[in-house]
């Protein structure tokens, strides 16, 4: 029989009834084992025994990344430290960094959810990895490397950056999957093409993490390598890292692992459920972390549920692809915009490329200004700019109920970046 690493839950009650164990355990793991999350639950009036009920989740305390940061070096930290055996820290880049803990059950748990990853986007021993994501401090790429030795397929884990060793690499080893952020995956694309490698790699498949990756974006990439598939993974420092769940290859939405942690989508102001299907703030609880165990932590992305079943059979329940984050909003004169929002509109323009930025700027007669550059796709003639300039205008002012200055630029002229891309420039004073 061939090894899976799927759940053995046969219906919704089983994988309930795993949860609620679960929740139990952490409650009093975390009451009798951290002395932040002892003081925290009994400042809510909360005890162990008290968790009887899924539905009791919504009596336990929020933390938060202030939490974390304030609680610094080692934040919510449940066991001995001499049973640590890694810390891992996030990516920000102001302050102190968000540290968190892990022991080697933690490590162990954390492989196997990756590997199932990899095996929910069909691949087998065969497959050859590779991982052009960030190493070191981060999770990212221990984690993929992780669930990729675990899975068994073959590692190649080059790390970000340096185009000559990924396009070596890809010629050379024949790698068949690629782990990246999608700006790299666009910039490896854009550069296979222009070496002319297309024909001369075995590519098959991405795997996007760390971003947020536009429709228009994705098309592009899958367009340039001849892709037979692409899907996005997310993931945090906090909850492990990446790997938490994956889109199937019916991408109706991310099934999420939901035998290692509970999702909730709350109203980011009233902390209370929104509706079904509707957006909010994802709020997570662990079943089985132990160095560190989060109890409903306020991620600040914004996603939602997705209540229908997946047509591919999975049980596992699935949310939406990551908007944004709650504390990304834009106010522009009086209305309120999420980036994605923008990435949104301007992915339905066919004459568009996947690139562009948007800056917000105070002028001397004291108002807001948004101007939008964009890259046009290479095909498209210099006279007809003008006319995807007005058109790119309407789209945003009809949706967002803001009016742009839209400026159209050559295609490649945008920065392209190997991490992540920043998109939002606010140049306005504060």
């Amino acid at each position: 029989m061939t090894k899976t690493f799927m759940p053995s839950f046969k219906t919704r009650a089983d994988l309930e009834d795993h949860q609620l164990r679960g929740l139990q355990w952490t409650v009093a793991h975390a009451y009798n084992g951290s002395p932040f999350y002892r003081s925290r639950l009994e400042q809510a009036g909360v005890r162990p025994q008290d968790v009887r009920s899924v539905a009791d989740l919504s009596r336990l305390p929020f933390t938060s990344a202030d939490d974390l940061r304030e609680d610094y070096p080692f934040p919510l930290l449940a066991v001995p430290e001499s049973r640590v055996v890694r810390i891992h820290a996030s990516s920000g880049t102001t302050g102190k960094k968000k540290v968190l803990t892990y022991t080697q059950t933690d490590v162990d748990h954390w492989a196997h959810f990756f590997a199932r990853c990899y095996e929910m986007a069909g691949l087998g021993p065969e497959d050859r990895v590779q991982i052009a994501v960030g190493y070191g401090l981060w999770t990212a790429g221990v984690g993929f490397q992780l669930g990729c030795e675990r899975f068994g397929a073959m590692a190649l884990p080059l790390g970000p950056g340096n185009l000559e060793m990924q396009c070596q690499f890809l010629e050379d080893l024949q790698p068949t999957v690629m782990c990246c952020t999608a700006s790299m995956g666009l910039l490896i694309a854009e550069e296979v093409n222009r070496r002319g490698l297309r024909d001369k790699i075995r590519l098959r498949k991405m795997i996007f993490g760390s971003e947020r990756s536009s429709d228009a974006m994705r098309r592009r990439i899958k367009d340039l390598l001849g892709l037979e598939d692409m899907f996005d993974i997310p993931g945090m420092t906090e909850l492990y890292g990446p790997g938490t769940g994956l889109d199937c290859p019916k991408h109706e939405g991310i099934h999420y692992w939901a035998d290692y942690f509970i999702l909730e989508v709350l109203d980011p102001n009233t902390l209370q459920p929104v509706a079904p299907g509707e957006v909010g703030e994802m709020v997570v609880t662990t079943l089985c972390k132990e160095a560190a165990p989060l109890i409903r932590y306020r991620t600040r992305d914004l996603t939602r549920l997705i209540p229908q079943p997946c047509s591919c059979g999975n049980l596992l329940p699935m949310h939406a692809r990551i908007l944004g984050r709650s504390d990304d909003m834009i106010v522009f004169r009086g209305v309120n915009i999420y980036p994605s929002q923008i990435d949104q509109v301007l992915s339905r323009i066919t004459e568009a490329s996947c690139e562009f930025q948007v800056l917000l700027e105070r002028r001397e007669d004291g108002k807001d200004y948004m101007i939008v550059r964009l890259e046009c796709c290479p095909e498209l003639e210099p006279e007809r700019r003008p006319e995807l300039a007005r058109k790119v205008e309407s789209r945003i002012r009809s949706s967002l109920l803001v009016r742009p200055e839209v400026q159209i630029v050559n295609y490649n002229t945008l920065p392209r970046s190997e991490r992540k891309s920043k998109r939002i420039f606010d140049q306005r004073p504060l």
